[in-house]
């Protein structure tokens, strides 16, 4: 079968030929011109993964975007790394001090030889980060190395100490390292000592067959036998060779497969501490020992591991591990706490799903919502709402004034925010009951009641539940019939958002006169125009202005967008945020009682028919299908307007 123009066959020919396009095969003499001419051929194992995370660049945000990080990270907001970015959401920050720490220790800092620790609660994304970054070693280029060697050292091993200084000129590149014990005895017996004549080829990292990456589960506490790290000696062997002979050795520990690359280490803290010692003597000398009387074996890798919270504070407690402590670099990889970046994890896991119903819009959010809830803590300086909508680079609007918080304090006054609360597992969960449960569709009155029953249901502290059920049968219940009341008013008003950025507008045209005490001239007849105050109060009263206020308000906004004007961004109603909440609530006020009395009608003239209908379509039009878009309506009319 062609896929386009292409067969099967075109489709495997081409990946053979790439593939032999990487192949290539020396000895030790033509490996050292290659590195002469790309001297980064030989960089350590930090350096390469630090390469493989920066080379495909940075992203350059804008548009809404740009605007939503300057709001929550200030004028230096962290940088964003294309290597990352279709796979982690809102953890931009944490992201950052992990790829410091790969520059430092590429810079061969004091990170490099320490363990990098990524701590976080369940389902934070530790394991994604790792494999993702397996992922990436494994799409990079192939590295070279000895061939056949068990640890597939680099080459420059090879080189005597009593050459290095000189081959390092020449070079450009510091040569450190020794060779294995295998190496060793294969260059003295095999090639006679001949360094130069040693093959050399190249190898591409891989996690399953363990070229440069190994991983290592929890170890029974029981059996904690150090060759899952360093390898063991093949008894079947003893009849042949004696015990000091290399040729007996297995070097298939973790240490051996993950050399050049990186070995990730699952609940790091499961084990005793006895056997992180020899992870301790890994990352500080760049040696571990080789098993029986074999000396040590040099290891040039990145070992990461991963815990949570509670595995970590038992360890930390006890004082008798502060030497290995003070070798660890902790990462701490929290919830996400930003609504629109929860939103995109959940679209990203639904994509690779395989459910056919449909999901009605504000779904995901209403989901998203209740999990960022969860992860925060309360604050005295603003109720969890307003913290929700702070923490997403949202204007919060109180009193005709776009309320002042400063974010950096709500962090500093909540250390540990989003180390617990609900994992996007728990959600995820959640959604693929309701699409199970509802296969016509999916709403966000669905998603609310599934999310209700699973809380019920889950083993949580008492005071926990009730707070999740408050979170879910209040706040978010609140949150979703203000959405929805925009919702219907969009569909209700024609050519909405004309209809707002008219009544902006014409709102700046009496604003302006009023504020400079001048006329104003009608758009259409240039008529001569006294500043309408009823018109302006009309609007300004749906945020609570009234009185003296008003001037202030009114001066406010026209020294706000001429300031915005001045610096070419391009004005809309949406553009300060309080006159926006402002319009859009006159717009829905003047829909409020058609809508309310469509939505509840049991029977409905030809008129109320037609206006429903009408209604219909412009829902269906913005991505409901008929089933949820009857089940959002028939909530309305229940709940959102009561007579």
């Amino acid at each position: 079968m062609a896929h386009g123009k292409q067969t099967f066959a075109d489709i495997i020919r081409k990946d053979h030929e790439t593939r032999q396009s990487v192949v290539w095969r020396g000895k030790l003499i033509d490996y050292l011109e290659k590195v002469k001419e790309d001297p980064s051929i030989g960089r350590l194992a930090h350096a390469h993964l630090f390469d493989v995370i920066t080379r495909p660049g940075l992203a350059e945000p804008s548009g809404d975007e740009a605007g939503r990080l300057a709001k929550i990270f200030g004028d230096e907001p962290p940088k964003i790394y294309n290597f990352f970015r279709d796979d982690f959401f809102g953890i931009e920050d944490v992201l950052e001090r992990i790829v410091r720490y790969f520059h430092s220790a590429a810079l061969k800092g004091e990170e490099s030889r320490q363990v990098l620790y990524l701590l976080g609660p369940v389902g934070a994304g530790k394991s994604s980060l790792m494999e993702r970054l397996k992922q990436g070693l494994e799409q990079a280029d192939p590295i070279y190395m000895i061939e056949d060697c068990p640890v597939h050292e680099e080459p420059l091993h090879l080189i005597p100490k009593h050459l290095r200084p000189e081959f390092e000129k020449m070079l450009g590149v510091p040569i450190e390292g020794e060779l294995c014990p295998i190496c060793r005895y294969r260059l003295e017996h095999d090639y006679q000592g001949r360094y130069e004549e040693m093959p050399v080829t190249v190898m591409q990292f891989s996690a399953v067959q363990r070229h440069g990456i190994a991983v290592v589960p929890p170890v029974d506490p029981n059996n904690q036998d150090t060759s899952v790290l360093i390898g063991s000696e093949d008894i079947s062997k003893l009849d042949r060779y004696s015990e000091g002979d290399p040729r007996v050795l297995d070097l298939n520990g973790a240490f051996n497969a993950g050399n050049r690359g990186l070995v990730e280490f699952i609940e790091i803290f499961k084990n005793e501490t006895e056997y992180l010692h020899a992870i301790i003597t890994a990352t500080q000398e760049k040696f571990v020992p080789a098993p029986g009387r074999h000396g040590t074996v040099y290891v040039d890798t990145v070992i990461i591991g991963h815990s949570n919270e509670a595995e970590w504070r038992k360890f930390r407690a006890d004082h008798t591990n502060e030497a290995i402590l003070d070798r660890i670099v902790t990462v701490k990889i929290p919830y996400n706490l930003r609504l629109s970046e929860e939103s995109k994890i959940y679209r990203k896991i639904l994509r690779k799903a395989g459910f056919q119903a449909q999901i009605a819009p504000h779904t995901i959010e209403v989901a998203s919502m209740f999990a960022i809830l969860t992860r925060l803590q309360p604050s005295p300086k603003c109720d969890i709402m307003t913290k929700m909508k702070i923490y997403n680079g949202e204007e919060v609007v109180e009193k005709g004034a776009s309320k002042k918080m400063d974010l950096q304090e709500l962090r500093e006054d909540a250390p540990s925010e989003g180390m617990e609360g609900v994992s996007p597992r728990f959600i995820m969960k959640a959604i693929d009951n309701a699409l199970s449960q509802s296969p016509q569709g999916v709403t966000p009155i669905h998603i609310r009641e599934t999310l209700v029953r699973m809380v019920k249901e889950a083993e949580l502290p008492d005071d926990t539940r009730r707070r999740y059920l408050e979170f879910l049968q209040d706040y978010i219940h609140k949150a979703y019939l203000d959405i929805l009341e925009k919702e219907i008013t969009r569909a209700f008003v024609y050519a909405y958002e004309e209809q707002a950025e008219t009544l902006f507008q014409n709102y700046l045209d009496h604003a302006e006169a009023f504020a400079n005490r001048t006329t104003l001239k009608d758009r259409n007849t240039r008529e001569e125009l006294e500043p309408d105050e009823n018109f302006l109060r009309s609007i300004e009263e749906q945020i609570g202005i009234s009185g003296p206020a008003s001037e202030g308000f009114r001066q406010e906004v026209i020294a706000y967008l001429w300031a915005a004007g001045r610096r070419g961004e391009k004005l809309s109603y949406r553009s300060y945020e309080p006159l926006k909440e402002a319009v859009e609530r006159k717009l829905m006020g003047s829909v409020r009682d058609i809508s309310r009395i469509i939505t509840k009608a049991r029977t409905r003239d030809e008129d109320q028919r037609d206006k429903y209908e009408a209604l219909l379509r412009s829902m269906l039009e913005s991505g409901y299908n008929e089933y949820s878009a009857e089940v959002v309506l028939k909530y309305a009319a229940n709940h959102l307007w009561k007579d």
